[in-house]
C-alpha cells in the first residue's frame, strides 16, 4: 500500500469516494443507487461476455444466442443475468427516482442531479429497446418494427428518423447492424459518462437525509455503515436475479419470421403502459399519441425541479405532488395491466398488430409460386389479398394460373364460380362448415380485413380454366392431389430441413398448430380423428406420439418428426382420404413456422426443445450452493458489525 500510494493517490481516491457523514445516518431506503450501480456493472460484465458467441447478422444472431444458453456451459447464467439484470434496471431506475420524488431531493441546489437521473432513466429505456432486437427472435423483431415505424410518425421528419434507425426501408442486416452498435457501444458509453455526472453532482451537495429536522440531528459515515447495507440489499437483489434465472428462464420467442402473420406481437412490458395508451389515439389524432403523449411525459419530468420551488420536503406538506405521483404511478400501473391482458390489435402507427406492422406486406417465402390474375390491374385491397394469399402458403396447396401446389383445387377460375362473398368468406375462416373431411386449415385467426383483402383477391380470379371441387374440399387419392410423392407410413424421405435445427417457440407452435393441424390431429393431438380408407382408420394421434417417432433428448425428437412435416407422409390403406401435407415442400409453412409446430408437439410429449445441454454446474445446484454461501459471508459479516458498531456511533 505505501508502495502504491507514493505513485498514485490511493488513500486521497478512498476518501473522496467513501468518507462522507449521511444526515439522519444510514438507511436501506438508500440502497437503491447502489443496487442500480451494481445491477449496470453487471450488465456490462454479461454483455462482454456474450459478445464472445454473439454473431450480428440476421442468419446466425438467433442460433448463435441459443448456442450459448443451451450448449455452452454456464451460457444459461451469462445470458439470464443480462436479460433479468435488464428487466431489474428499469425496475431500480424507476424506484430510485420515485424515491428521490417523495424525498424532496430534486429541489434546489439539487436539479442537475435530478435532471441527469432523467436522462438515466431514457438511457437505460433506449437499451431495453435495441437489445430486444438482438437475438433477432419473433418478439424483438416485431418490437422493433412497430417502434421504427412509430417513430416514422414523426411529423415533417419522421420518414429520416425511421430511416436512420432501419439503415433503409425496411428491417434487414443494417437494421441488425445498427441496433446492435447503438446497444453495445454508444448507449453504455453514453449511460457511463452521465452516471459519472449523477454521482459528482451528488457528491457535491451530499445527501438530502430525512425530511424531518429532529432526524437530521444525528449522522452516520458512509464507510462502513452505508456500505454494509448496500451490500445487504445488493445480495438479496442478487439472490433474487439468479432464483428467477434458474426458476424463471428468459423466453424463447422463436426465430424471427417477417412474413408470419400469425405471430401476436406486443412490446416489452415496461413499454406496455405506452402501447396501451396509443390505441386512444387514431387517424388525424395518432401523432398525438405516438410523439406528443412521450414528449408531454418527458417534459413533465424535466421541469419538476423547476415547477416545485418550494423548500420543504415533508411529503405530508406537499399534497399536490404526492397526488400527482399517485396518478402517474397508478395509470403506468393500470395500462402495464391492461396491456398485459389485452390482445394485440391495430397498432398507433397504422399497422396491424397481429402482424407487427409492415411485415403484412412482406414478399412470401418463396417468389417463385407467387401468382398473379391474368390481365388487369388490382385494387389495393386485392393486392394484399395476393401478398396474404402467398405469405400465408395458400399458393403452397393451390394453382392459379399454372403455378401453385396441387394439393387443394385449382383456383384460377374462382372469380366464375359464382359463390358468394360471404361463402368465400366463411370458408376461409371456417372450412369444416362446407366439409367436414376437409384438410384445410383454419385462417380463423386472421382479421376480418384480412380475409376481405383475400376474398377481393380471388374474386379477380376469373380467366384462368375451371377446376371442379369446392375451395376446401379434401384431397383425396388420385383426385386433385398429386400424392404418389408422398412417402409411406413410417417411411421418412429425405434430410430434416432448416426448422429442425432452429429452436422453436411451443407457445406460438400451438397458435399455428390450431390453425394448420387441429382439423387432423385433433384438440392438443389427442383426437382419434377418423380416416376412412387407411389402414388404422384413424389419424395418428401426436399426444403422445408414436414411440419409434419419441426422445427424450429433444434434438432427435425433433429430426425424427421434421421430415415428416417437411416432406408429408401418405398412411398405410388402400385409398386414405386424409395424408400428411408436405408444409416445407410446399412452402405451406415456413422453416421458422414448422421450428414452433416442433416445439409445440415436442412440449405436448413432455419434451424441453430447449434443453439445456452442458450446464456446467445444474442450474437448481448452483442456486442453493450460492444461496448457502451467501448465507455464511453474511453471517461472518454480520457479526464483525455487531461487534464494532458501538464504536462508530457519534
Amino acid at each position: 500500500m505505501h508502495w502504491l500510494q507514493e505513485r498514485w493517490p490511493v488513500k486521497e481516491v478512498f476518501r473522496l469516494a467513501m468518507e462522507e457523514d449521511i444526515p439522519g445516518g444510514p438507511r436501506y431506503s438508500y440502497s437503491v443507487g447502489s443496487s442500480l450501480l451494481f445491477i449496470f456493472g453487471l450488465q456490462v460484465v454479461s454483455g462482454i461476455w456474450q459478445l464472445f458467441y454473439y454473431v450480428p447478422t440476421i442468419d446466425h444472431a438467433y442460433n448463435s444466442v441459443n448456442y450459448l444458453r443451451l450448449e455452452v456451459p454456464f451460457g444459461w447464467l451469462i445470458h439470464g443475468i443480462h436479460y433479468w439484470g435488464a428487466q431489474a434496471m428499469i425496475i431500480l431506475v424507476a424506484l430510485h427516482m420515485v424515491r428521490v420524488f417523495i424525498w424532496g431531493a430534486y429541489k434546489r441546489p439539487r436539479e442537475l442531479t435530478w435532471l441527469m437521473g432523467v436522462v438515466l432513466l431514457l438511457l437505460t429505456l433506449g437499451l431495453s429497446f435495441t437489445g430486444a432486437l438482438l437475438p433477432w427472435d419473433e418478439k424483438g423483431y416485431f418490437a422493433a418494427e412497430v417502434g421504427t415505424s412509430i417513430a416514422g410518425t414523426v411529423p415533417l421528419v419522421g420518414n429520416w428518423i425511421k430511416g436512420l434507425l432501419r439503415g433503409g426501408a425496411s428491417m434487414d442486416q443494417l437494421t441488425l447492424s445498427r441496433f446492435f452498435i447503438t446497444h453495445v457501444a454508444i448507449l453504455p458509453g453514453l449511460l457511463m459518462m452521465f452516471i459519472g455526472v449523477h454521482v459528482i453532482a451528488f457528491r457535491k451537495q451530499g445527501s438530502v437525509g430525512p425530511w424531518k429536522e429532529s432526524k437530521r440531528q444525528t449522522s452516520g459515515p458512509f464507510w462502513p455503515d452505508q456500505v454494509y447495507k448496500d451490500m445487504v440489499v445488493i445480495s438479496v437483489l442478487f439472490l433474487i436475479l439468479l432464483g428467477l434465472i434458474v426458476f424463471v428462464r428468459a423466453p424463447i420467442t422463436g426465430p424471427a419470421d417477417p412474413i408470419d402473420t400469425t405471430y401476436q406481437p406486443k412490446p416489452e412490458w415496461n413499454f406496455l403502459f405506452l402501447y396501451q395508451a396509443l390505441k386512444a389515439f387514431k387517424g388525424a389524432w395518432e401523432p398525438v399519441g405516438t410523439v406528443g403523449l412521450p414528449l408531454l411525459g418527458i417534459l413533465l419530468l424535466i421541469l419538476v425541479p423547476f415547477v416545485d420551488r418550494k423548500l420543504r420536503r415533508n411529503p405530508a406538506k406537499r399534497p399536490v405532488a404526492m397526488a400527482l405521483l399517485g396518478v402517474a404511478a397508478a395509470s403506468i400501473i393500470t395500462l402495464t395491466i391492461t396491456g398485459y391482458l389485452s390482445h394485440p390489435g391495430q397498432s398507433a402507427a397504422g399497422t396491424s398488430g397481429s402482424s407487427g406492422g409492415s411485415s403484412q406486406q412482406a414478399a412470401p417465402a418463396d417468389t417463385t409460386h407467387s401468382v398473379d390474375p391474368p390481365g388487369g390491374q388490382l385494387s389495393a385491397n386485392a393486392k394484399q389479398g395476393k401478398q396474404l394469399f402467398n405469405s400465408l402458403g395458400c399458393v403452397g396447396c393451390h394453382t392459379v394460373n399454372g403455378q401453385g401446389g396441387k394439393v387443394g383445387p385449382n383456383l384460377s377460375n374462382e372469380g366464375n364460380r359464382g359463390r358468394s362473398r360471404s361463402w368465400l368468406i366463411s370458408q376461409i375462416q371456417n372450412p369444416k362448415v362446407h366439409d367436414q373431411s376437409t384438410v384445410m386449415p383454419s385462417f380463423s385467426g386472421q382479421t376480418q380485413q384480412h380475409v376481405e383483402d383475400i376474398v377481393d383477391y380471388l374474386l379477380t380470379l376469373k380467366s384462368g380454366p375451371g377446376a371442379s371441387g369446392g375451395a376446401g374440399s379434401a384431397p383425396v387419392a388420385g383426385a386433385a392431389a398429386d400424392t404418389s410423392a408422398l412417402p409411406k407410413s413410417g417411411e421418412r424421405k429425405g434430410k430434416p430441413g432448416p426448422a429442425a435445427y432452429m429452436i422453436g417457440n411451443p407457445e406460438h407452435g400451438k397458435q399455428i398448430f390450431t390453425q394448420q393441424c387441429e382439423s387432423c390431429h385433433g384438440l392438443h393431438g389427442t383426437d382419434n380423428v377418423p380416416n376412412p380408407g387407411s389402414a388404422d382408420g384413424k389419424v395418428p394421434p401426436l399426444n403422445p406420439i408414436d414411440s419409434t417417432l419419441y426422445s427424450r433428448n429433444a434434438q432427435t425428437f425433433v429430426e425424427h418428426i421434421d421430415p415428416i412435416i417437411q416432406h408429408g407422409s401418405m398412411p398405410a390403406g388402400p385409398h386414405p382420404q386424409l395424408h400428411m401435407l408436405p408444409f416445407g415442400d410446399s412452402h405451406s409453412l415456413t422453416q421458422e413456422q414448422i421450428a414452433e409446430v416442433e416445439a409445440y408437439v415436442l412440449q405436448l410429449n413432455g419434451v424441453d426443445r430447449a434443453q439445456i445441454t452442458h450446464p456446467g454446474i445444474e442450474p437448481e445446484h448452483f442456486f442453493w450452493g450460492t444461496l448457502a454461501l451467501f448465507g455464511l459471508m453474511g453471517l461472518v459479516v454480520a457479526i464483525g458489525m455487531i461487534r464494532r458498531s458501538p464504536t462508530r456511533r457519534h
